[in-house]
């Protein structure tokens, strides 16, 4: 089954919030700014000099999520382009922000060794992220499709 990255966030977004009370007129404004806050880190992330090191530790675990800049990052863009505009309260808004590591933990979750090389790499991200389809174009049609879908280019 493919996927891509921005369904997968919105994916582990709805079942994490699932167990938070969110006002129903404004949870879909809160779930999309979840997703489009952790998206936006991935991408920002991608884009810096060490961000591909910085994803890839955290996809294969050898970060932790709750310390990460890439999870810092998201907290960060969830802070300001949502909650600060939304008046929740703290204990919502803390209870909101702290769905960041979980969905990222999640999503991570999900890459294994697609390659069968014996470890988790960067090629393995990039194949999962693509549906676990790993022939025809290989690693640059994959970067390529991928980066292309986090900067919104087809």
């Amino acid at each position: 089954m493919a996927f891509n990255l921005s369904d997968l966030i919105a994916q582990q977004v709805k079942a994490a919030a699932g167990n938070v009370e969110i006002p129903s007129n404004i949870q879909n404004k809160v779930l999309g700014g979840l997703s489009e806050s952790i998206l936006g880190s991935l991408t920002q992330t991608a884009t810096k000099a060490g961000g591909l090191d910085q994803l890839k530790n955290l996809f294969t675990g050898k970060a932790d999520v709750a310390s990460s800049p890439v999870t810092a990052l998201a907290g960060s863009l969830f802070s300001n382009n949502i909650l600060k505009n939304l008046n929740l309260g703290n204990a919502l808004s803390s209870k909101l922000s702290g769905l960041i590591p979980v969905i990222l933990s999640k999503v991570s979750g999900f890459i294994k060794d697609q390659d069968g090389d014996g470890d988790v790499d960067l090629n393995d991200i990039l194949i999962t992220l693509q549906g676990g389809k790993k022939g025809g174009a290989g690693i640059l049609g994959a970067a390529t499709s991928i980066l292309g879908g986090l900067f919104g280019k087809k």
